[in-house]
């Protein structure tokens, strides 16, 4: 079964990284216990300390998509965007097809 994947890029404020790496590792306690989500992981980049991908993949686009509207996710990514670097860009949105763990 194809899942839905999204692999985003997200640059923090100069010096705000660790607070808002822990702001999206909250967010991956609540979206992991969302319908559809199989993966939500955090990564640093060991290249530039202030750029942090988020990688996920669920089920469908539309359990994504509603997991945005979720209160509580809805509160972390207020408290995100105050840390973030400019307009996030939009995230690679993949076509996931199975491997291990999927």
């Amino acid at each position: 079964m194809v899942k839905y994947g999204i692999h985003s890029k997200i640059k923090s404020k100069a010096g705000s990284s660790e607070k808002l790496v822990k702001i999206l590792l909250d967010a991956s306690t609540l979206a992991i216990t969302a319908k559809g989500c199989r993966l939500y992981f955090v990564s640093k980049d060991k290249a530039d300390p202030e750029s942090i991908w988020v990688t996920e993949v669920w089920d469908n686009k539309e359990d994504h998509d509603n997991s945005l509207k979720d209160v509580s996710i809805m509160a972390l990514i207020s408290q995100a965007m105050l840390l973030i670097d400019g307009v996030p860009e939009k995230g690679q949105e993949l076509e996931i097809l199975g491997g291990l763990g999927i």
